[in-house]
């Protein structure tokens, strides 16, 4: 049976540990790829197993090209820089190479930008790519699932983007009618 490929990639440097955290929760029926742009590595530097890291400078990277038959991806943070690339179609960094190869090969592609308040440059970027089929899921709290501590509240974003992949999972509360 096939493995599932997905790709967790952090650009940036606030909010990249959700990405690690995301990149921890997946299952390991998931075949894991792991890129950080260098900004994240000057934030974050953290050991991983059973993930493929990938130096974001090696646009020849297996996960580069769309025969390596990549999943899905995830931008989880996502600066306003890479989006901004993506939007326009440059892809000088592994990063946004395999986002376009997503966008190529129509394989789902969730960007988490990572910026407050949007600019309105940010905003046209955004619709350039929700219209592309690019999911925009920023790391946005909901107060119904009652988080009490800063893991609640990750594990209810990393849980929402668990759905968006269609990954099970049980990080959150789910939303209950109070008839349930």
């Amino acid at each position: 049976m096939k493995k599932t490929k997905i790709v967790v990639a952090t650009s940036g440097a606030s909010g990249v540990n959700l990405g690690i955290k995301m990149l921890q929760l997946l299952p390991d029926t998931i075949e894991k790829h792991f890129i950080m742009s260098q900004n994240s590595k000057i934030v974050l530097s953290q050991e991983m197993n059973d993930v493929m890291t990938h130096s974001n400078k090696d646009i020849s990277a297996s996960v580069a090209s769309g025969s390596f038959g990549v999943d899905a991806m995830i931008i989880a943070p996502c600066s306003m820089n890479t989006l901004a690339k993506i939007a326009c179609g440059i892809s000088d960094t592994l990063i946004t190479r395999c986002a376009a190869v997503m966008l190529k090969e129509r394989k789902k592609l969730i960007i988490a930008p990572r910026e407050l308040p949007f600019s309105t440059i940010a905003l046209e970027n955004m619709h350039k790519l929700s219209m592309l089929g690019v999911i925009i899921a920023p790391p946005v709290m909901a107060y119904y699932s009652q988080q009490q501590t800063l893991d609640d509240m990750e594990n209810f974003i990393v849980g929402k983007w668990f759905d968006l992949l269609g990954i099970e999972n049980e990080l959150y509360k789910r939303w209950q009618s109070e008839e349930s």
